[in-house]
């Protein structure tokens, strides 16, 4: 008789990418994202014009062979345009998605380890920018910085969109504060900032990953609000939220002028979205996803292997 070979154990990276792969709305959504960032990037490559390029000869004219995507008012080619803005928004909701997890993962961590006048204070911040109005915030802020360049809107809005995820990360810390490993490290007397960055927020890593591009998603739909009210990005810089601002006044005498960049907003959301939502599945095994499309398979029961191997 001989003896059956032991499964080999699957990592967790590989269990997930498998999760996330039988997805297919995921796939879809992570798809479309690359094709977003390769339009943006690539895409400006294929054309003749650039975005800052005016045609004084085709002034809102309608996308033809010569310009793809038509002419605004001064004669901008509208795909350049809109690919150039584009690439501001996806590269403001990723700085974003990634500053602002980063600030409640270390905020909720530190206030749920140490507690006391560290989680008081740390708290009571969290409460006063959570009755704070971050929009109107942002726009009442973002005058006082208008010069200083894009990346400091992003800090803005990094600032006021990490605080429910803070909370949920200083709870989910005061839980893993009391596990073994944790209070074995402490005993032992690592500091507590290496025992926060190597026992405590690895094992929020899902929590962490997923939040990420839910806040992508949705600094892009806020800075596109905030650029079309004027509060947003500033010229010469683009995004999408002042192309259609640009053009919102003749959106319905000249359609191409809103659906196409309004059409780009939309896919980026529509992909982070898909994307959330297949992260989520594939990093909790127990969600109802993750378990509605998993596949079952029959184990092999040790009679059956040893009655193959019996002579």
């Amino acid at each position: 008789m001989t003896r059956a070979a032991a499964p080999r154990r699957t990592s967790r990276a590989r269990l997930t990418a498998r999760r996330f792969a039988r997805n297919r709305l995921a796939l879809c959504g992570l798809a479309l994202l690359v094709l977003l960032f390769l339009a943006a990037y690539a895409g400006p490559l294929l054309s003749p014009w650039d975005h800052r390029t005016h045609d004084f000869l085709n002034f809102l004219s309608g996308p033809s062979a010569e310009h793809w995507w038509g002419t605004t008012q001064s004669g901008l080619d509208l795909y350049a345009l809109t690919l150039r803005g584009l690439q501001k928004s996806l590269v403001i909701g990723v700085l974003v998605g990634v500053l602002s997890t980063f600030l409640s993962a270390v905020a909720g961590a530190f206030a749920g380890y140490f507690g006391g006048w560290t989680d008081r204070v740390l708290t009571g911040c969290v409460d006063l920018l959570l009755v704070m109005p971050a929009f109107l915030t942002v726009a009442v802020l973002s005058p006082l910085v208008r010069g200083s360049g894009w990346p400091v809107f992003v800090v803005l809005l990094a600032a006021f969109s990490w605080m429910i995820t803070g909370r949920v990360v200083r709870s989910v810390t005061l839980t893993l504060k009391e596990r073994e490993y944790v209070k074995a490290a402490r005993y032992m007397g690592v500091p507590a900032p290496v025992v926060i960055f190597r026992h405590i927020l690895p094992n929020l890593s899902s929590l962490l990953i997923v939040e990420a591009v839910i806040q992508a998603g949705a600094a892009v739909i806020g800075e596109s609000g905030l650029s079309y009210f004027g509060f947003g990005v500033q010229p010469p810089d683009v995004s999408l939220g002042t192309v259609i601002a640009d053009n919102t006044n003749m959106a319905a005498s000249y359609p191409w002028l809103f659906f196409f960049p309004a059409g780009c907003l939309v896919l980026i959301g529509v992909s982070l979205a898909f994307i959330g939502d297949g992260l989520r599945d594939a990093l909790d095994p127990d969600a109802a996803g993750a378990q509605a499309r998993a596949k079952r398979r029959t184990p092999r029961t040790a009679g059956g292997a040893a009655t193959k191997g019996h002579r």
